[in-house]
Formats: C-alpha cells, structure tokens, sequence
C-alpha cells in the first residue's frame, strides 16, 4: 500500500517590527518568487495575499520536509531576494517567528477567500489583532508582551 498526504498550511509571517516594506510595485513579483522556493521543496502555492506588512501563504507541503524548515528557508530566500531589488529604498527582513496552522481540505475555498481580500480585511483589523485572533482560534497558548517585536528607540 503507498502513502497519501493531503498537508495544507496556512502559514503567516510579519516584516520586520511590521514596518509597511512590501510596496505594491514588488507585490507580486514576491509572491512570485516565495511560489518557487515552495515548488523547490517540493510543495504547492495554493494562495498567496497580504499587505504591505504581512502575508499569507496557504500550501500544500510535502511530508518528507518539516514545516519550520519550509518557512525558514521561504523567509530567507525571499529576504535576500527583497535586498537585491532596487525598489527597496531600506534593509528588509522577516520578522522573527510565524503561524502555521493546518487547513482541511474542505476549507481550502474559505481560506483562499480570506487570503484574496486581505487588503479589504485590514481597513477594520491590525495584523497583531488578525494574528492574536489566529492563535486564539487554534488553542495556541501564548504570552502577548512576547509575541511581536517592537523598534525600540534610543
């Protein structure tokens, strides 16, 4: 008998200290970019949305590879990537951490939805609010003075 999967993800992550960094004009070509370093470790880019401090990715992800190692490496390589582009007028990077939570297969349709109107969702929401939400809604225990980094100032 062989081995069947069905590992959706969706997986959401901040820029550094949420600074608003993913300008319209690379929109895109980034998510473009995260979509091949998925495909690279052997998954599937079902969705891809966000705004200018965050985004989403909702993927298929291969069982032979640990979902922290996939996120690690779509965070780097789309950092460096970020840092090659002329567009960026300052040093770009991740914000330490990320949320992976699984999606049956049912959901996917509602999720894809919620990911495609998130310029829409965030006229009423902050990121931090959408995130703790997220955790929430997922029984994930945490502290909120240690789950975003701040900037601090001197």
């Amino acid at each position: 008998m062989g081995s069947y999967t069905q590992l959706n993800y969706h997986i959401v992550y901040a820029t550094k200290y949420r600074h608003p960094s993913i300008i319209p004009d690379i929109r895109e070509r980034l998510y473009e970019y995260i979509g091949g370093t998925i495909r690279a470790k052997k998954g599937t880019l079902i969705e891809i949305g966000g705004i200018a401090d965050h985004v989403h990715i909702l993927a298929n992800l291969s069982p032979s590879l640990a979902v922290s190692d996939v996120v690690r490496d779509i965070k780097a390589n789309s950092s460096h990537w970020m840092n090659d582009r002329t567009e960026i007028k300052r040093p770009f990077e991740w914000q330490n951490g990320y949320g992976a939570f699984t999606v049956s297969y049912s959901r996917i349709p509602s999720v894809r939805d919620y990911i495609q109107t998130q310029e829409e969702h965030h006229k009423t929401t902050t990121f931090q609010e959408e995130y703790v939400a997220f955790l929430q809604r997922h029984g994930i225990e945490f502290r909120l003075e240690y789950l975003f980094e701040d900037e601090h100032h001197g």
